[in-house]
């Protein structure tokens, strides 16, 4: 089963590599892996990359807000939205480790955060990090409502996780010249009937709309740079992140399978 891992080396013929040294990498539901140091990371192929101590604190933080999830964020928010200070932006599955920190980062470059999840905790977990405003999904009456509710001035940058009816809706709410990043579509993961759809080609064409799908391993050189910036964030107390953790190897299924039903805030861990 495919996974990222971070791994300690305890044997190495690379001179790259060191026993004792932890490696972060796409090793999988594995205990033990062999390596030539590199491997497939998305569309592209890369290095197994090293924790670098003065980053990366804690190990587990190379799988969340300074690994994969976190260089997800950084790009896909910055490089696809390019947000200006004053714009709204709307961001889905926003209690997770990917959408809490682009509300986050949203923050920092001075725009309004409206955030979506699915349980009233992480309502307040994303009111906790500084969200201007934020909804349990589950229990809105209208997500069209809510939307123009916290947006009264429109939606100008959108960063969708979910996909399916919260594009449509949302896209409908944008103003002229927004910018949409399309990380994800969980929405879709395991629906088990071919989903209906709306048009927005007419919404997309009118209001000239820039939507733009990511994947991540396109900017994996520029990663380190992010890794530095993020966690300079932290040390300085702009930016928090949050890890569901589940202890044991044979519990890595159950852990996954929550992802899927909404049980973790922030970045879901399994503990070896």
């Amino acid at each position: 089963m495919i996974g990222t891992q971070v791994a300690k080396v305890v044997e190495s013929r690379n001179d790259k590599y060191s026993p004792g040294d932890l490696v972060v990498s796409n090793f999988g539901w594995v205990t033990h892996t062999i390596s030539d140091g590199f491997q497939r990371w998305g569309d592209k192929d890369g290095p197994v990359l090293k924790l670098d101590p003065a980053v990366h604190s804690s190990p587990s933080t190379a799988l969340g807000v300074l690994g994969m999830p976190g260089a997800t964020s950084y790009f896909g928010f910055l490089e696809i939205c390019k947000p200006k200070e004053g714009e709204t932006l709307v961001v889905n599955a926003a209690a997770g480790a990917v959408g809490s920190l682009v509300g986050q980062i949203a923050k920092l470059k001075g725009c309004r955060v409206v955030g979506f999840a699915g349980s009233d905790a992480k309502v307040k977990y994303m009111l906790g990090l500084g969200f201007d405003a934020a909804y349990n999904y589950k229990k809105v009456e209208s997500l069209d409502a809510a939307i123009k509710e916290s947006c009264p001035n429109g939606v100008d940058l959108f960063f969708d996780n979910v996909g399916g009816e919260f594009f449509e809706v949302t896209l409908s709410n944008m103003n002229e010249f927004g910018h949409v990043s399309i990380c994800g579509a969980i929405s879709l993961y395991n629906a088990t009937e071919k989903p209906k759809f709306g048009s927005v080609s007419d919404v997309i064409l009118f209001k000239q709309l820039k939507v733009e799908g990511f994947i991540v391993s396109r900017w994996l050189e520029q990663w380190p740079k992010a890794f530095k910036e993020i966690s300079g964030w932290i040390q300085e107390g702009k930016v928090k992140y949050d890890e569901h953790i589940t202890e044991g190897f044979e519990n890595m299924f159950e852990a996954f399978t929550g992802l899927f039903t909404g049980d973790n805030t922030g970045k879901a861990v399994v503990k070896i």
